[in-house]
């Protein structure tokens, strides 16, 4: 298992990233300190979140999960040898979102305060806000990398159009220039990000550490009938994926799976590991035993058969 450089950034991980937003939400602190210890204890180094995190569940607010990770950091120590990442811009409530100035520089502050921590390694816009200017976000992440409170930025959930204005503002000004983009990429959903991303982030350079990895569950392939909707809080609206098409993967995960004596997530997240733009999927676990398929991914090597029947299953 090699390193992975993030664009031109200074980071380099280890191609999976582990995915924050169940902090707080369907594993609470003990729980997700048993999932942090045995991914990172297993050799792995990325951890993503967002400020948002989980503020959709029951009682919460947002900040769960930072809040989460900043307790398991000062009591284990490890800062030095993570890259940490978090979002900025979704809705917090009360009106609190956004990408102008003012509100990142106070966001951030409440991130670093929450994660324990004086800086972030990757600060990514979550959300785009089209009414402000690409050029007034930027200059917010030109003042936190000057001050060392963040080391790169990111990307997530912006047009091709305006990532582009952005790349090309930060050439202009001299602001720093996102270095990853954030999609929502696996091998059931590939047409938009393929059509649409793909090309931007190979001519740019961009890390692709891409979310929803596992097409929220359906790529492990335990949701087949309308009898596993009930598996978990994701499967109640599961039964979109039982068409041809979604069948068809399956079936090749199956096939694989058994090929390598392995799980269907692994082999979704082999899959994406070896896409010549990614750089690394986040995927989440809520159980020990979960970790396994993430931990064994990057050493599962699929040959050209396995990618061509994936590929073919899963055509658009």
């Amino acid at each position: 298992m090699e390193k992975r450089q993030l664009g031109n950034s200074d980071l380099h991980i280890y191609p999976v990233v582990f995915g924050g937003n169940v902090f707080g939400w369907t594993i609470d602190e003990k729980q997700s300190f048993e999932i942090l210890d045995h991914f990172t204890g297993s050799g792995f180094d990325a951890i993503d979140t967002a400020d948002v995190y989980s503020r959709w569940a029951p009682q919460n607010s947002g900040g769960e999960s930072e809040t989460i990770i900043g307790n398991w950091l000062s009591k284990r120590g490890k800062r030095q040898d993570l890259v940490l990442m978090t979002k900025v811009g979704s809705d917090m409530g009360d009106g609190n979102k956004g990408l102008k100035k003012e509100y990142i520089l106070k966001e951030v502050e409440a991130s670093l305060k929450r994660l324990k921590t004086d800086y972030i390694d990757l600060y990514q816009t979550h959300f785009d806000e089209e009414a402000t200017p690409v050029e007034e976000t930027l200059s917010a992440y030109d003042e936190l990398v000057k001050s060392g409170k963040v080391r790169f930025i990111g990307t997530s959930n912006m047009s091709p159009d305006r990532i582009s204005e952005s790349l090309q503002t930060s050439t202009d000004k001299n602001f720093p220039r996102y270095q990853t983009l954030q999609p929502h990429y696996n091998l059931y959903a590939r047409e938009k990000y393929e059509t649409q991303y793909e090309p931007l982030a190979l001519k740019e350079n961009l890390g692709v550490i891409t979310y929803f990895s596992l097409e929220s569950g359906f790529l492990t392939g335990k949701y087949r009938t309308n009898a596993d909707l009930g598996k978990s809080p994701r499967g109640g609206d599961m039964n979109k994926y039982f068409d041809k098409r979604g069948l068809a993967i399956l079936d090749a995960l199956d096939k694989i799976s058994v090929k390598y004596n392995t799980d269907q997530a692994a082999v979704s997240l082999a899959w994406l590991i070896n896409r010549p733009s990614v750089t690394a999927p986040i995927v989440s676990a809520t159980k020990v035993p979960q970790l396994s398929s993430i931990i064994s991914a990057p050493n599962l090597n699929l040959d050209t058969e396995d990618i061509n029947l994936l590929n073919s299953a899963s055509a658009y």
